[in-house]
């Protein structure tokens, strides 16, 4: 099918700054995929690991972008091998609009699939990463992994919900799973945690925000969504934390939480990589706390999280870049240049 002219930045390797393709043709949906034009497309720290290395590159140029809003332009045929799934691609119409997160594909008959834990198949490909992203003008999709979005947000505003949010939801769903908690200490005040903020304090929980030690903007954001304490994360809390979850990739904030949170309290590590955990004493540990990590998500924690979503009036904070100045955006959050969440916007005009 000819088409004029679209977009694609690529990453061609780690370490390598991203590049523009231009491509000729619209590709086609196979069996149970969708074809959807990009309408806006979040920037995560993941795509950084992904651009830094510590996510094996996958050796070919790779698109980024795993929080993807768009609208349907095409339809593949169904898929009948389609296990446990909750879309096929006749449920969805031309024209619909739809979002894509991370986990973009799994085997759907392996025990992890068919136990309740396709985040966990040892087969699955990941949006953005094996599988080319939403840093373009067009992205082909599983049928399966996309989802309805509540119509309340915007394009721009909906695309933090499908990494920020929905990893942020698990991750909040695992520090509620021990046991009642009051006061939830989130270390690292970006993307993911100013919206399981607004989520926590929805629910009548006091919320604790550890920041970057003097990151007055993250602070100030942090106290405008109700938070009751914003600090630095070199500070101590000031009352023991039921639970925390460490959204920055930063190791040395696994001691300061464990040291925050009372006995029998939980820290969840919600990032997909963080640098080495330091050694410290079995102390902190002791008391019967939890250290948990958060890998990737499921369906159901999509369908969960955009119920809620639907609900709760998220106000999500965003800076918009053109889909030609990806580079900058990663080079902007990597220097911690925002608070919120960066979102590529193809059609907006470049820098």
């Amino acid at each position: 099918m000819g088409a004029s002219r679209w977009l694609a930045m690529e990453l061609p390797a780690a370490g390598r700054p991203l590049q523009a393709a231009w491509r000729r043709r619209l590709p086609e949906p196979g069996p149970g995929q969708l074809r959807i034009r990009v309408a806006a497309c979040g920037v995560c720290r993941t795509d950084l690991h992904l651009a830094d290395g510590d996510l094996a590159h996958p050796g070919r140029p790779v698109v980024p972008g795993h929080e993807i809003v768009g609208r349907v332009t095409a339809i593949g045929p169904a898929h009948a091998g389609a296990e446990g799934t909750h879309a096929q691609p006749g449920e969805f119409h031309l024209g619909q609009r739809v979002g894509v997160p991370w986990l973009g594909w799994t085997c759907g008959h392996c025990a992890a699939c068919t136990g309740g834990h396709e985040n966990l198949c040892a087969e699955a490909r990941f949006t953005g990463w094996q599988l080319d992203g939403g840093y373009a003008e067009h992205a082909l999709v599983d049928a399966r992994y996309a989802f309805a979005l509540p119509d309340r947000y915007s394009d721009e505003q909906a695309a933090p919900l499908l990494c920020a949010g929905l990893i942020g939801y698990r991750a909040y769903a695992r520090a509620l799973a021990r046991g009642e908690v009051r006061r939830l200490g989130l270390f690292g005040f970006g993307a993911a945690a100013h919206l399981i903020a607004q989520v926590a304090v929805s629910q009548r929980r006091e919320v604790f925000a550890f920041t970057r030690p003097g990151d007055a903007p993250a602070q100030a954001l942090a106290r405008q969504l109700a938070a009751s304490w914003a600090g630095g994360s070199d500070a101590a809390a000031p009352v023991p934390l039921d639970a925390a979850i460490i959204f920055a990739p930063v190791g040395a904030l696994v001691p300061a939480a464990l040291r925050a949170v009372r006995p029998g309290g939980t820290v969840v590590c919600a990032g997909i990589h963080m640098s080495d955990v330091p050694a410290m004493p079995y102390a902190l540990l002791w008391g019967e706390r939890a250290l948990l990590s958060v890998a990737h998500l499921t369906r159901a924690d999509g369908l969960a999280f955009m119920r809620l979503a639907a609900e709760v009036p998220l106000e999500v904070h965003t800076h918009r870049y053109a889909l030609a100045d990806a580079q900058r955006a990663l080079d902007d959050l990597r220097a911690g240049a925002f608070s919120g969440a960066a979102v590529l916007v193809p059609g907006a005009p470049a820098s």
